[in-house]
């Protein structure tokens, strides 16, 4: 399967840790956008993750290794959507990442606006049907429709429950919904860590811990880049306050990991790069590492 070069892929890794047979992990770029409701850019974002991760280093003092060498990661050219939107748009990604999970792959999807999670979501559920999903989030995306779109990127959630049902579902960072998802999050008892609660100590000092205890043994996550506070990552299409920071949210993955949950896969969505700010796309790139080393 062809794969990006060193100049282009994640990291800037020679062919050897970066070919597509010798790497556990792949990343498919996904940079679709049709939704947008406020601030556009999020198709920019899976390039911009890429062109930043040529900044990273490759230790992590934490794990002690460097993982692209250790396990390989290979980056697959950009999904062409051409003139495919919605359901269209989502079979071309599902179909994707359905032939890297049939291959033995561990995938990490990058978007584009949130509506993409959807395929990747439902391609793991077809292979780990145990799975819980946790959903990392500035809003909860489970308005019926929006703007007259049931594909749109802050409904994106309910198109996921129509196959994955509630019961679940874990959410972190909620701060921005309607009222309609509020009460929808009451009646189905959707487990979902409010910002607010978690500044106010619902959860005591170590509410990540309490996150992890809402999880199954294994695990896809769904990262919206806006579950981060504005401060931190300013560019994304619709930045809310009280969010959260890098430190607290590798906590939650630090937990699960001495739970001994697995990780099956992740997409991380909604960076919508803004000129002459490199940080919020060193932050992404950073994060997206990161969040590797807890693949399993």
């Amino acid at each position: 399967m062809k794969t990006l070069s060193v100049e282009q892929n994640f990291l800037a890794i020679d062919e050897e840790y970066s070919s597509y047979n010798n790497s556990q992990i792949v990343i498919l770029p996904a940079p679709y956008e049709h939704t947008t409701s406020y601030g556009a850019g999020a198709a920019a974002g899976p390039q911009a993750i890429i062109d930043a991760s040529h900044y990273v280093e490759f230790y992590d003092d934490e794990f002690d290794s460097e993982l692209c060498f250790d396990r390989g990661i290979a980056t697959l050219p950009p999904i062409n959507f051409g003139e495919k939107v919605d359901g269209e748009a989502l079979e071309l990604i599902e179909n994707a990442v359905d032939k890297l999970l049939a291959d033995g792959k561990i995938v990490v999807t990058l978007g584009g606006e949130h509506t993409i999670s959807t395929a990747p979501i439902k391609s793991h559920f077809k292979k780990y049907p145990n799975m819980s999903l946790l959903h990392f989030d500035a809003h909860s995306d489970l308005r019926e429709s929006y703007e007259g779109s049931l594909y749109s990127h802050a409904s994106f959630m309910s198109r996921v429950v129509e196959f994955f049902g509630y019961d679940k579902i874990t959410q972190v960072g909620i701060r921005a919904q309607c009222v309609e998802e509020a009460r929808l999050i009451k009646e189905k008892n959707i487990k979902t860590f409010y910002a607010t609660q978690i500044r106010r100590n619902k959860w005591g000092n170590n509410w990540q811990k309490a996150v992890a205890d809402t999880l199954g043994d294994e695990v896809y996550v769904t990262f919206d880049i806006d579950c981060f506070d504005p401060s931190l990552i300013p560019a994304t299409g619709t930045p809310e306050p009280n969010g959260m920071f890098y430190a607290e949210i590798l906590d939650v993955f630090y937990e699960m990991q001495k739970q001994g949950k697995k990780i099956v896969g992740f997409d991380l969505v909604e960076l919508a790069p803004i000129e002459g700010l490199s940080h919020p796309d060193m932050t992404a790139a950073r994060l997206a590492y990161k969040m590797m080393h807890y693949l399993r």
